[in-house]
This record gives structure tokens, C-alpha cells and sequence, in this order.
């Protein structure tokens, strides 16, 4: 991603999601002319220098937004991560997650009773879906005791959507590079009937 030509100014992100690096690490970029007018939310003696016993100067850089106390290991795992992803390839992988979460959308709606609620011109790979008259909660422990990994994504955590779709809920799969035939058949396979 290139932010200067996106015209971005602050752009924040996680490390875990599709990139696969370790939970409570992410980035961080700050246009450069934006640093001095930012304060960040806490300050150490990383992130600013004890001027004297009631004063304190935040750093001029980027580090102003860090703290001395840091998971390193975090950082080492996001580094792999980011090393992994590069070794893929980011368009092979775009094309892949696109290609595992097409089949899967498309194997959804042909079941009776399923019903797929992506939207959009460009679709992800996060796919969301009900099986009518079964809670998500139900369907994802029912997949999760086949070891398939789904989560529930609830209208309050998605305030701008599902709530005007009168959706209260969806089962939320995620589909990645290193999943294949076999597990989208798992989860088809698992999911129960509609009540």
C-alpha cells in the first residue's frame, strides 16, 4: 500500500487479521507533518523525556506513539508474518482467498434454508450466512465440534448494517490461503439443517 499515493494521513491497522500475525500488534503510519500536533493516549520514558519534575517532552518522531514496555516476541511474530505474506505473494493470495470465498458463497446458496448476506462489488473473504431458524451461537458450536473456525458477528458490532437488513446476528467464516477443498466441505458438510 502506498499511502502517499492514497493521500493518507493516519492509517492503523492489526496484525492479526488476515495477515496472521499475533493478537495485540499492529502498525501505525502517521504522515509526518501531522506527528507535532498528536499526542498519544500515554506516555512513558520511551515515548517522552522527564524534563523536570512537573514537565515532560514528548519525542519529535514516530516512537511517541510507542511505550518502552513491548511484546517483542509480538514484533518477531508480526515481522514472520509479514515475511510469510511477501513469500506468497499479495496478488496470489488475493486471488486465492477471492477464489475459496467465491466457492464457498456459491456451495451456501445452493443449500435449502442458507442464506449468504455479502454484499458489495468487490467481495472478501469473510463469508456471512444464516441457516434459517437456528441462532449463529448454535451453527458456529456446531461447526467449532468439527474443528471448523467460525465466529458470530452480532448487529451490535455492526451498527451501520446489520440492523437496517434486520439481521441481529450472522455466522461470520473467514476464509484463507492455507484452508482448501477439504475444509470448505467440512464446514458444508457440518452445517445442520434448517429448523
Amino acid at each position: 500500500m502506498d499511502v502517499g499515493e492514497l493521500g493518507c494521513d493516519l492509517l492503523s491497522a492489526t496484525g492479526r487479521k488476515f495477515l496472521r500475525g499475533p493478537r495485540g500488534i499492529g502498525f501505525l503510519y502517521v504522515a509526518e507533518r501531522l506527528i507535532p500536533d498528536l499526542e498519544p493516549p500515554f506516555l512513558d520514558l520511551h515515548s517522552a523525556e522527564w524534563t523536570s519534575p512537573g514537565r515532560y517532552r514528548i519525542r519529535s518522531d514516530a516512537r511517541r506513539f510507542e511505550s518502552w514496555e513491548a511484546n517483542v516476541a509480538a514484533k518477531i511474530g508480526l515481522g514472520v508474518a509479514v515475511d510469510q505474506a511477501l513469500g506468497w505473494g499479495l496478488a496470489a493470495i488475493e486471488q486465492r482467498v477471492s477464489a475459496l470465498a467465491a466457492g464457498l458463497r456459491e456451495q451456501l446458496r445452493e443449500r435449502p434454508g442458507v442464506r449468504v448476506h455479502d454484499r458489495g462489488e468487490a467481495l472478501c473473504g469473510i463469508v456471512t450466512f444464516t441457516v434459517d431458524g437456528i441462532p449463529a451461537p448454535h451453527v458456529v458450536e456446531r461447526l467449532r465440534q468439527a474443528q471448523v473456525n467460525t465466529s458470530v458477528s452480532y448487529a451490535g458490532s455492526s451498527r451501520l448494517d446489520l440492523p437496517h437488513r434486520g439481521l441481529a446476528e450472522v455466522v461470520r467464516a473467514s476464509v484463507h490461503y492455507y484452508n482448501n477443498d477439504d475444509d470448505l466441505d467440512r464446514l458444508l458438510n457440518t452445517l445442520p439443517s434448517p429448523a
